[in-house]
């Protein structure tokens, strides 16, 4: 019989094979072990069968299906090994997440000392090398006979009339649609991460079960590169880096409302400088509006059906008022105000809107998942044809903005969710325009099905950090029907009154989120243009005092943010406090310097030597002014 390849090509198999025998076949075009297969586009173990004319793609740890399949397969393990050592816990689900799995278990009490007592019994497992087998059950009784001691299978169970399947490896059986991979051998490499508490179904109402975290590869080198990757990442953890440099603090007086310090404060006023630069140009101009509006207008937006649970509410004057989760709806009120012409089009509206959403308290992160955040919203009113260029320069601006980060990015286009508002014709009006901007701009994207807003469908930008993670934050949505709810016109060409087409979009998306992505790519080591310390200036003695601070003087006048340390330590601990505040710039001033006028120059741990004070600041300004990366030469 004749197979497709997902490149097109075909490869002949002698009739009765299975996908197994395609990857043995395939074995020295594979990146890595085969583990599982798709089939005709279809999740499928490597036992399957094949017939004639069959479209193929053999999946390894190198494809993203792969991945998961291989974590979902290292979770039955940890389970395996849990009911093991812990007769009495009942397993309930355990899916693969980014970078590894996890499972959360009823009636399990577990602590980071049992961890290695259950990574020893996952080795005895993998050890044993059990190929998990499929099993389909023919009604919802026969699988009741088998999981109908554990209420939460029982539940699953009941809620599926049909596909009802588990996985047998050795003595453990868990329900489960499959694929898995085709032994426990290809986990070479496992750890447990740590553990949490989590509710049965995500509802706070529920039972209360400890979910265990882990990972697992199957090569210990992509282990230990993961372990080392953690590393890193703590050490780069925003929420350390800002308590260590005075950036911002969280309190529990305010859960996921951050209170930012005047270290914190300059670097929000430089990010909102160069966004103003930016958009200044690009022909924004800016509004803002009030944070709390009535509930009528939230119910005209969509935002009351659609969005309720995570909005603040409240009562005044006996009328319900919502504290904004978006800026949208008043920026509709805004637009109404006038009479618009087709003229005027594309009319480009921004605000820097603060906004609330409620956030479950357990899913609260630093900067990252906070309650309380400012958003560089824009609302863009234009004409149909216009579409294209528009989504295009916002795109253009998108990049030019976070490349002055180092940040490089990649584009995703969200769908319709489950939950909408609008027509098909809208949806798909609005869709197939934003993927005809992408198209015709020669952009490169994914399809993300389901994921768009309630109310359009969105291009998200996912930008990539120095360490190579990804954070979605710019989004753009084109919005055929927020207009239309709020009876938004202009006069068209020949006098008649037509609905414009809107975008909403954002490039920083949650500041505050971006706030905390910058902090981590930099580690701290801000730019000079956004550091909150540019220059230090070190006196050697206190005779050197006056003199420093006389540089100071002059480098403030400047418009640098420059900062004396007269302090009685020596000069190797001032430059090394001065290190550990990323100060970008340390001037060390002693007797020659205060003789010939200069200073001593110190940046990136590198002495760059004695430089006159004039030709200093002349430098650093021109640096600080052009946002340019640091001078290696002064």
């Amino acid at each position: 019989m004749e197979i497709t390849l997902p490149d097109g090509s075909r490869q002949e198999l002698p009739d009765g094979s299975n996908a197994l025998d395609l990857s043995r076949k395939l074995k020295k075009s594979l990146k890595g072990a085969a583990i599982a297969a798709k089939v005709n586009g279809e999740l499928k173990d490597l036992t399957t069968s094949l017939n004639t004319g069959d479209e193929v793609h053999i999946l390894t740890f190198e494809d993203r299906e792969g991945k998961e399949i291989f974590w979902h397969s290292s979770a039955h393990v940890l389970a395996q090994a849990i009911v093991r050592l812990y007769p009495d816990a009942k397993p309930t689900i355990g899916p693969a997440i980014e970078e590894g799995f996890y499972y959360d278990f009823a009636d399990l009490t577990i602590s980071d000392t049992d961890f290695e007592k259950i990574e020893e019994e996952v080795k005895k497992i993998i050890k044993d090398r059990a190929q998990p087998q499929r099993i389909d059950y023919s009604s919802q009784q026969e699988a009741l006979e088998v999981f109908g001691d554990n209420p939460f299978k029982k539940e699953m169970i009941e809620q599926l009339e049909e596909g009802l399947s588990a996985y047998q490896q050795d003595e453990f059986v868990d329900l489960c649609r499959g694929p898995h991979i085709p032994h426990l051998g290809l986990i070479q490499a496992f750890k447990v991460m740590k553990t949490s508490g989590a509710y049965w179904r995500a509802n706070a109402d529920n039972e209360q079960l400890t979910r265990v975290y882990a990972t697992a590869y199957p090569d210990k080198k992509m282990l230990s590169k993961y372990l080392n990757f953690l590393e890193e990442a703590k050490r780069r953890d925003h929420r350390l880096i800002g308590k260590q440099l005075g950036l911002y603090s969280f309190h529990q007086e305010a859960p996921g409302m951050p209170f930012y310090h005047p270290n914190g404060m300059i670097i929000w006023e430089e990010l909102m400088k160069f966004w103003e630069e930016c958009h200044l140009e690009e022909g924004y101009v800016k509004i803002k509006t009030p944070i709390m509006l009535t509930q009528e207008l939230w119910e005209n937006s969509g935002h009351w059906d659609n969005y309720r649970e995570n909005i603040y509410i409240t009562e005044i004057d006996d009328r319900a008022y919502a504290i904004k989760p978006m800026n949208c709806p008043g920026g509709m009120l805004y637009y109404k105000e006038n009479q618009y012409s087709y003229r005027q089009f594309p009319m480009r509206v921004a605000e820097i809107g603060l906004v609330h959403r409620h956030e479950l308290s357990g899913a609260l992160s630093g900067l990252f998942r906070v309650r309380c955040f400012h958003q560089d919203d824009a609302h863009i009113f234009m004409l149909p044809e216009q579409i294209p260029t528009e989504i295009q320069g916002v795109l253009s601006l998108s990049e030019r903005m976070y490349s002055m980060f180092g940040l490089e990015y990649h584009l995703e286009l969200s769908t319709r969710p489950e939950k909408s508002i609008g027509t098909d014709e809208q949806w798909d009006m609005a869709t197939n325009g934003l993927k005809g901007a992408l198209e015709s701009g020669g952009y490169d994207y994914v399809v993300n099905e389901g994921d768009g807003a309630f109310y359009g469908p969105k291009i998200d930008i996912h930008i990539k950090d120095a360490i190579g993670r990804s954070w979605q934050c710019g989004t753009i949505q084109l919005d055929m029907m927020m207009p239309d709810r709020f009876d938004l016109n202009y006069i068209a060409e020949d006098g008649s009154k037509q609905r414009p087409v809107m975008i909403h979009r954002v490039i920083y998306g949650s500041i505050e989120r971006f706030f905390g992505v910058i902090v981590e790519h930099f580690a701290g080591k801000f730019p000079m243009w956004l550091s909150p310390r540019q220059v230090r200036i070190l006196a050697i003695s206190d005779n050197h005092n006056n003199y420093a601070e006389s540089v100071c003087e002059e480098m403030r006048k400047a418009g640098l943010r420059a900062e004396t340390d007269l302090s009685a330590e020596s000069v190797n601990k001032k430059v090394r406090q001065a290190q550990l505040d990323q100060v970008n710039y340390i001037l060390v001033v002693g007797d020659r310097e205060v003789q010939e006028n200069t200073v001593t120059v110190r940046a990136a741990n590198k002495v760059l030597g004695a430089k006159p004070v004039q030709q200093v600041i002349e430098v650093l300004v021109d640096e600080y002014k052009t946002r340019s990366p640091r001078k290696s030469e002064i």
